[in-house]
Protein backbone atom coordinates (compact mmCIF):
# COMPACT_ATOMS: atom_id res chain seq x y z
CA UNK A 1 0.00 0.00 0.00
CA UNK A 2 1.46 3.61 -0.90
CA UNK A 3 1.71 5.82 2.34
CA UNK A 4 1.03 9.46 2.42
CA UNK A 5 5.13 10.22 2.68
CA UNK A 6 5.48 8.33 -0.43
CA UNK A 7 2.79 10.64 -2.23
CA UNK A 8 3.78 13.83 -0.51
CA UNK A 9 6.43 15.95 -1.78
CA UNK A 10 8.60 15.96 1.57
CA UNK A 11 10.50 19.34 0.79
CA UNK A 12 7.24 20.86 0.39
CA UNK A 13 5.32 19.95 2.79
CA UNK A 14 4.93 20.35 7.13
CA UNK A 15 2.57 19.36 9.18
CA UNK A 16 1.33 20.82 12.40
CA UNK A 17 -1.26 19.58 15.23
CA UNK A 18 -1.71 22.72 17.51
CA UNK A 19 -3.22 22.00 21.13
CA UNK A 20 -6.08 24.34 22.29
CA UNK A 21 -4.28 26.52 25.04
CA UNK A 22 -1.27 26.31 23.96
CA UNK A 23 0.83 28.80 22.46
CA UNK A 24 1.69 28.65 18.44
CA UNK A 25 5.22 28.32 19.17
CA UNK A 26 6.05 26.19 22.35
CA UNK A 27 9.64 25.81 23.32
CA UNK A 28 10.92 22.27 22.12
CA UNK A 29 10.56 20.69 25.39
CA UNK A 30 7.05 21.80 26.04
CA UNK A 31 6.12 20.77 22.20
CA UNK A 32 7.60 17.49 22.98
CA UNK A 33 5.18 17.03 25.51
CA UNK A 34 2.37 18.57 24.21
CA UNK A 35 3.08 16.21 21.00
CA UNK A 36 2.82 12.76 23.21
CA UNK A 37 -0.19 13.77 24.69
CA UNK A 38 -1.93 14.80 21.46
CA UNK A 39 -0.83 11.61 20.13
CA UNK A 40 -2.54 9.24 23.06
CA UNK A 41 -5.56 11.46 22.84
CA UNK A 42 -5.88 10.66 19.30
CA UNK A 43 -5.53 6.64 19.52
CA UNK A 44 -7.47 6.62 22.58
CA UNK A 45 -10.20 8.89 20.39
CA UNK A 46 -9.62 7.25 16.85
CA UNK A 47 -9.69 10.74 15.37
CA UNK A 48 -8.19 14.09 15.72
CA UNK A 49 -8.72 16.16 19.43
CA UNK A 50 -6.51 19.31 18.24
CA UNK A 51 -7.19 22.51 17.56
CA UNK A 52 -6.16 25.77 17.10
CA UNK A 53 -5.58 28.61 19.94
CA UNK A 54 -4.76 31.77 18.02
CA UNK A 55 -5.95 35.42 19.83
CA UNK A 56 -4.40 37.85 17.17
CA UNK A 57 -6.91 39.57 14.79
CA UNK A 58 -6.01 41.12 11.31
CA UNK A 59 -9.13 39.78 9.64
CA UNK A 60 -10.21 44.14 9.69
CA UNK A 61 -7.51 44.55 6.74
CA UNK A 62 -10.05 45.27 3.71
CA UNK A 63 -8.45 43.08 0.58
CA UNK A 64 -9.55 46.11 -1.67
CA UNK A 65 -6.68 47.94 -0.53
CA UNK A 66 -4.32 45.11 -1.57
CA UNK A 67 -3.08 45.40 -5.38
CA UNK A 68 -3.94 42.20 -6.68
CA UNK A 69 -0.77 41.80 -8.56
CA UNK A 70 -0.32 39.14 -12.21
CA UNK A 71 1.01 36.34 -10.24
CA UNK A 72 3.25 36.58 -7.42
CA UNK A 73 2.89 33.03 -6.57
CA UNK A 74 2.76 32.74 -2.21
CA UNK A 75 6.40 31.06 -0.89
CA UNK A 76 3.84 29.20 1.60
CA UNK A 77 0.31 28.16 1.99
CA UNK A 78 -0.86 27.43 5.59
CA UNK A 79 -3.77 25.18 4.79
CA UNK A 80 -6.43 23.89 7.68
CA UNK A 81 -8.25 21.08 7.85
CA UNK A 82 -10.12 18.48 10.12
CA UNK A 83 -9.76 14.58 10.75
CA UNK A 84 -13.03 13.74 9.83
CA UNK A 85 -13.87 11.62 6.69
CA UNK A 86 -16.26 14.79 5.83
CA UNK A 87 -12.52 16.82 5.27
CA UNK A 88 -11.61 13.45 2.93
CA UNK A 89 -11.09 15.93 -0.16
CA UNK A 90 -7.96 17.53 2.20
CA UNK A 91 -6.90 14.25 3.53
CA UNK A 92 -6.64 12.79 0.00
CA UNK A 93 -5.45 16.05 -1.39
CA UNK A 94 -2.63 16.07 1.17
CA UNK A 95 -1.86 12.64 1.75
CA UNK A 96 -1.38 11.83 -2.24
CA UNK A 97 0.36 15.03 -3.05
CA UNK A 98 -1.88 16.44 -5.14
CA UNK A 99 -2.26 20.16 -3.50
CA UNK A 100 1.70 19.99 -2.66
CA UNK A 101 2.26 18.97 -6.81
CA UNK A 102 -0.43 21.52 -7.82
CA UNK A 103 1.56 24.64 -5.83
CA UNK A 104 4.52 23.31 -7.13
CA UNK A 105 7.18 25.61 -5.36
CA UNK A 106 4.69 26.73 -3.31
CA UNK A 107 5.38 25.19 0.08
CA UNK A 108 2.24 23.49 1.68
CA UNK A 109 2.12 23.35 5.62
CA UNK A 110 -1.03 22.29 7.01
CA UNK A 111 -2.75 22.02 10.67
CA UNK A 112 -5.43 20.01 12.04
CA UNK A 113 -8.25 21.29 13.70
CA UNK A 114 -11.44 19.84 15.87
CA UNK A 115 -14.20 22.43 14.90
CA UNK A 116 -15.00 25.85 12.71
CA UNK A 117 -14.70 28.34 15.26
CA UNK A 118 -11.07 27.56 16.10
CA UNK A 119 -9.83 27.33 12.28
CA UNK A 120 -11.65 30.51 11.72
CA UNK A 121 -9.44 32.36 14.49
CA UNK A 122 -6.90 31.23 12.87
CA UNK A 123 -7.43 31.75 9.91
CA UNK A 124 -8.26 35.54 10.86
CA UNK A 125 -5.32 35.60 12.98
CA UNK A 126 -2.86 34.66 10.08
CA UNK A 127 -2.13 31.76 11.47
CA UNK A 128 -3.30 29.55 8.04
CA UNK A 129 -4.28 30.80 4.56
CA UNK A 130 -6.99 28.69 3.77
CA UNK A 131 -9.09 26.01 5.15
CA UNK A 132 -11.49 23.50 4.88
CA UNK A 133 -14.83 24.02 7.15
CA UNK A 134 -17.84 23.92 8.20
CA UNK A 135 -20.48 26.40 6.29
CA UNK A 136 -21.60 28.33 9.67
CA UNK A 137 -18.36 29.41 10.69
CA UNK A 138 -17.62 31.05 7.63
CA UNK A 139 -20.77 32.87 7.22
CA UNK A 140 -20.17 33.41 11.21
CA UNK A 141 -16.48 35.59 10.27
CA UNK A 142 -18.17 36.81 7.36
CA UNK A 143 -20.76 38.74 9.05
CA UNK A 144 -18.51 39.46 11.80
CA UNK A 145 -16.38 41.32 9.51
CA UNK A 146 -18.39 42.99 7.14
CA UNK A 147 -17.28 41.16 4.24
CA UNK A 148 -13.55 41.46 4.43
CA UNK A 149 -12.45 38.24 6.63
CA UNK A 150 -13.00 35.06 4.10
CA UNK A 151 -14.21 33.91 0.89
CA UNK A 152 -15.95 30.63 0.05
CA UNK A 153 -14.19 29.78 -3.15
CA UNK A 154 -15.23 25.96 -3.30
CA UNK A 155 -17.75 22.61 -1.69
CA UNK A 156 -15.79 19.80 -0.70
CA UNK A 157 -18.37 17.43 0.59
CA UNK A 158 -22.45 17.54 0.91
CA UNK A 159 -24.42 15.33 3.77
CA UNK A 160 -22.97 12.49 6.33
CA UNK A 161 -24.06 14.45 9.67
CA UNK A 162 -26.57 12.74 12.25
CA UNK A 163 -28.61 13.49 15.31
CA UNK A 164 -27.50 10.02 17.42
CA UNK A 165 -29.12 8.93 20.68
CA UNK A 166 -29.18 6.45 23.41
CA UNK A 167 -31.41 3.51 22.17
CA UNK A 168 -34.43 4.49 24.45
CA UNK A 169 -35.02 7.61 23.14
CA UNK A 170 -37.35 7.45 20.31
CA UNK A 171 -38.57 10.76 19.51
CA UNK A 172 -38.23 14.48 19.48
CA UNK A 173 -40.94 14.53 22.72
CA UNK A 174 -38.11 12.26 24.89
CA UNK A 175 -35.19 15.14 24.32
CA UNK A 176 -36.61 17.45 27.34
CA UNK A 177 -33.92 17.90 30.18
CA UNK A 178 -31.68 15.83 28.05
CA UNK A 179 -28.16 16.57 27.32
CA UNK A 180 -26.87 16.61 23.92
CA UNK A 181 -23.12 17.57 22.41
CA UNK A 182 -22.18 19.14 19.24
CA UNK A 183 -18.47 20.07 18.23
CA UNK A 184 -18.00 23.52 18.99
CA UNK A 185 -20.54 26.68 19.86
CA UNK A 186 -21.33 27.88 16.70
CA UNK A 187 -20.17 25.40 14.40
CA UNK A 188 -22.44 23.86 11.43
CA UNK A 189 -23.19 20.89 13.40
CA UNK A 190 -24.13 22.75 16.78
CA UNK A 191 -26.13 25.43 14.25
CA UNK A 192 -28.24 22.64 12.71
CA UNK A 193 -28.94 20.95 16.05
CA UNK A 194 -30.27 24.41 17.85
CA UNK A 195 -32.14 24.49 14.47
CA UNK A 196 -33.95 21.39 14.48
CA UNK A 197 -34.65 21.65 17.85
CA UNK A 198 -36.03 25.07 17.67
CA UNK A 199 -38.54 23.39 15.19
CA UNK A 200 -39.72 20.63 17.96
CA UNK A 201 -40.66 23.69 20.11
CA UNK A 202 -37.50 23.53 22.32
CA UNK A 203 -35.63 26.62 23.51
CA UNK A 204 -31.53 26.55 24.03
CA UNK A 205 -29.47 29.39 24.86
CA UNK A 206 -25.65 29.05 23.62
CA UNK A 207 -24.79 29.00 27.78
CA UNK A 208 -26.22 25.71 28.01
CA UNK A 209 -29.61 26.23 29.37
CA UNK A 210 -32.79 25.47 27.92
CA UNK A 211 -35.39 22.95 28.12
CA UNK A 212 -32.13 20.79 25.96
CA UNK A 213 -29.02 21.28 27.65
CA UNK A 214 -25.96 21.77 24.37
CA UNK A 215 -22.90 20.38 26.03
CA UNK A 216 -20.32 21.93 23.12
CA UNK A 217 -17.44 18.93 23.24
CA UNK A 218 -14.48 17.51 21.39
CA UNK A 219 -15.34 14.70 19.40
CA UNK A 220 -13.54 11.97 21.23
CA UNK A 221 -14.64 13.23 24.25
CA UNK A 222 -18.38 12.66 22.97
CA UNK A 223 -17.52 9.33 22.12
CA UNK A 224 -16.37 8.58 25.58
CA UNK A 225 -18.92 10.61 27.57
CA UNK A 226 -21.52 8.61 25.38
CA UNK A 227 -20.57 5.76 26.18
CA UNK A 228 -20.48 6.54 29.84
CA UNK A 229 -23.46 7.35 29.78
CA UNK A 230 -23.08 11.14 30.41
CA UNK A 231 -24.59 12.54 27.23
CA UNK A 232 -27.72 11.54 25.88
CA UNK A 233 -26.91 11.75 22.29
CA UNK A 234 -24.75 14.57 20.27
CA UNK A 235 -25.04 15.96 16.39
CA UNK A 236 -22.17 15.03 14.93
CA UNK A 237 -20.38 14.52 11.43
CA UNK A 238 -18.83 11.70 9.53
CA UNK A 239 -17.33 9.29 11.17
CA UNK A 240 -18.51 10.47 14.45
CA UNK A 241 -22.23 9.90 14.01
CA UNK A 242 -20.84 6.21 12.47
CA UNK A 243 -19.07 5.91 15.94
CA UNK A 244 -21.43 6.48 18.11
CA UNK A 245 -23.85 3.87 16.47
CA UNK A 246 -21.31 1.05 15.50
CA UNK A 247 -19.07 1.23 18.45
CA UNK A 248 -21.26 2.89 21.44
CA UNK A 249 -24.65 1.53 20.77
CA UNK A 250 -25.85 4.76 19.55
CA UNK A 251 -29.28 4.86 17.55
CA UNK A 252 -30.20 7.68 14.62
CA UNK A 253 -32.75 9.94 15.69
CA UNK A 254 -32.47 12.60 12.76
CA UNK A 255 -30.42 11.89 9.49
CA UNK A 256 -29.73 15.41 8.15
CA UNK A 257 -30.02 14.96 4.76
CA UNK A 258 -33.80 13.89 5.36
CA UNK A 259 -34.16 18.09 6.44
CA UNK A 260 -33.08 19.04 2.81
CA UNK A 261 -35.54 18.75 -0.12
CA UNK A 262 -33.80 20.35 -2.96
CA UNK A 263 -35.76 23.04 -3.16
CA UNK A 264 -32.66 25.57 -1.95
CA UNK A 265 -29.76 23.48 -3.65
CA UNK A 266 -31.50 21.62 -6.55
CA UNK A 267 -30.09 18.61 -5.13
CA UNK A 268 -31.81 16.65 -2.64
CA UNK A 269 -30.91 15.25 0.59
CA UNK A 270 -27.60 17.23 0.42
CA UNK A 271 -26.75 20.32 2.10
CA UNK A 272 -22.75 21.25 2.82
CA UNK A 273 -20.73 20.06 5.07
CA UNK A 274 -17.59 20.86 4.35
CA UNK A 275 -16.39 24.10 2.07
CA UNK A 276 -12.97 25.52 0.96
CA UNK A 277 -12.32 28.88 2.13
CA UNK A 278 -9.64 31.60 1.98
CA UNK A 279 -8.37 34.40 3.75
CA UNK A 280 -9.05 37.13 1.43
CA UNK A 281 -6.01 39.49 1.99
CA UNK A 282 -3.91 36.00 1.06
CA UNK A 283 -6.46 35.64 -1.90
CA UNK A 284 -5.89 39.49 -3.41
CA UNK A 285 -2.02 38.82 -2.79
CA UNK A 286 -1.36 35.79 -3.83
CA UNK A 287 -4.18 34.61 -6.98
CA UNK A 288 -2.45 31.90 -8.50
CA UNK A 289 -1.52 30.24 -5.45
CA UNK A 290 -5.33 29.94 -4.58
CA UNK A 291 -6.14 28.76 -8.21
CA UNK A 292 -3.15 25.91 -7.63
CA UNK A 293 -5.00 24.82 -4.69
CA UNK A 294 -8.04 24.63 -6.16
CA UNK A 295 -6.80 22.84 -8.86
CA UNK A 296 -5.14 19.93 -6.32
CA UNK A 297 -8.55 19.91 -4.64
CA UNK A 298 -10.40 19.80 -7.69
CA UNK A 299 -8.17 16.73 -8.70
CA UNK A 300 -8.85 15.17 -5.13
CA UNK A 301 -12.45 15.29 -5.23
CA UNK A 302 -12.02 13.49 -8.73
CA UNK A 303 -9.92 11.14 -7.37
CA UNK A 304 -12.57 10.48 -4.20
CA UNK A 305 -15.65 10.05 -6.81
CA UNK A 306 -13.71 7.55 -9.07
CA UNK A 307 -11.92 5.16 -6.81
CA UNK A 308 -13.17 1.83 -5.59
CA UNK A 309 -14.51 1.86 -2.39
CA UNK A 310 -11.87 -0.05 -1.10
CA UNK A 311 -9.22 1.75 -2.45
CA UNK A 312 -11.21 4.80 -1.05
CA UNK A 313 -11.44 3.69 2.36
CA UNK A 314 -7.76 2.75 2.02
CA UNK A 315 -6.45 6.00 1.45
CA UNK A 316 -8.33 7.78 3.70
CA UNK A 317 -7.48 5.21 7.03
CA UNK A 318 -4.20 6.75 6.01
CA UNK A 319 -4.47 9.93 6.15
CA UNK A 320 -6.35 9.97 8.83
CA UNK A 321 -3.60 8.13 10.97
CA UNK A 322 -0.84 10.83 9.29
CA UNK A 323 -3.23 13.86 10.40
CA UNK A 324 -4.60 12.23 13.74
CA UNK A 325 -2.69 8.88 14.58
CA UNK A 326 -5.05 6.08 14.24
CA UNK A 327 -7.41 4.46 11.70
CA UNK A 328 -10.95 3.99 11.46
CA UNK A 329 -12.54 0.35 12.05
CA UNK A 330 -13.90 -1.08 8.50
CA UNK A 331 -17.24 -0.86 9.40
CA UNK A 332 -17.30 2.99 10.24
CA UNK A 333 -15.78 3.99 7.70
CA UNK A 334 -17.72 2.35 5.15
CA UNK A 335 -20.78 3.00 7.05
CA UNK A 336 -19.48 7.36 6.75
CA UNK A 337 -18.35 7.26 3.05
CA UNK A 338 -22.33 5.88 2.40
CA UNK A 339 -23.59 9.34 4.10
CA UNK A 340 -21.25 11.37 2.17
CA UNK A 341 -21.13 13.62 -1.76
CA UNK A 342 -18.02 14.75 -2.49
CA UNK A 343 -18.92 18.05 -4.57
CA UNK A 344 -16.99 20.85 -5.37
CA UNK A 345 -20.57 22.59 -5.56
CA UNK A 346 -20.53 24.74 -2.33
CA UNK A 347 -24.36 24.25 -2.64
CA UNK A 348 -24.61 28.84 -2.09
CA UNK A 349 -28.14 28.92 -2.44
CA UNK A 350 -28.99 27.18 1.26
CA UNK A 351 -26.57 29.52 2.53
CA UNK A 352 -30.11 31.92 3.64
CA UNK A 353 -31.42 29.22 5.47
CA UNK A 354 -27.86 28.77 6.90
CA UNK A 355 -27.44 32.27 7.88
CA UNK A 356 -31.06 32.19 9.24
CA UNK A 357 -30.71 29.22 11.51
CA UNK A 358 -27.21 30.72 12.71
CA UNK A 359 -29.35 34.05 13.79
CA UNK A 360 -31.94 32.12 15.58
CA UNK A 361 -29.43 29.97 17.42
CA UNK A 362 -27.90 33.15 18.64
CA UNK A 363 -24.32 32.29 17.58
CA UNK A 364 -24.60 35.03 14.74
CA UNK A 365 -26.26 38.34 13.77
CA UNK A 366 -28.57 39.21 10.94
CA UNK A 367 -26.41 40.62 7.97
CA UNK A 368 -26.37 40.88 4.09
CA UNK A 369 -23.83 38.00 3.07
CA UNK A 370 -23.76 39.49 -0.59
CA UNK A 371 -20.16 38.64 -2.12
CA UNK A 372 -19.17 35.45 0.64
CA UNK A 373 -18.50 33.39 -2.96
CA UNK A 374 -15.61 33.69 -5.17
CA UNK A 375 -16.03 31.07 -7.43
CA UNK A 376 -14.05 32.56 -10.30
CA UNK A 377 -11.75 30.47 -9.68
CA UNK A 378 -12.95 27.29 -9.42
CA UNK A 379 -14.84 27.67 -12.55
CA UNK A 380 -11.41 28.46 -14.50
CA UNK A 381 -10.18 25.03 -13.64
CA UNK A 382 -12.94 22.99 -13.74
CA UNK A 383 -14.62 24.61 -17.22
CA UNK A 384 -17.77 24.58 -15.70
CA UNK A 385 -20.36 27.08 -14.07
CA UNK A 386 -20.72 26.78 -10.58
CA UNK A 387 -23.38 28.81 -9.09
CA UNK A 388 -23.02 31.59 -6.44
CA UNK A 389 -26.55 32.20 -6.08
CA UNK A 390 -26.61 35.82 -6.57
CA UNK A 391 -24.39 35.79 -3.30
CA UNK A 392 -21.21 36.33 -5.35
CA UNK A 393 -18.45 36.12 -8.48
CA UNK A 394 -18.74 32.78 -10.24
Amino acid sequence: MTTPQDNSPQNHQASTRIVAGQPSAPKRPLGLKVGIVAGILALAGGGVAVASAVSANNAGTSPASVAAPAGNPATELKLGYFGNVTHAPALVGVSKGYIAEALGGTRLSTQVFNAGPAAIEALNAGAIDATYIGPNPAINSFVKSAGESVNIIAGAAAGGAQLVVKPEISSAADLKGKTLASPQLGGTQDVALRAWLATQGYKTNVDGSGEVAINPTENAQTLKLFQDGKLDGAWLPEPWASRLVLQAGAKVLVDEKGLWDGSLAGKAGEFPTTILIVNQKFAAEHPDTVKALLKGHVKSVEWLNGAAAGEKATVINAALKEAAGAELKADVIERSLKNIVFTVDPLAGTYPKLLKDGVEAGTTKQADINGIFDLTALNEVTGGKTPAAGLGKE
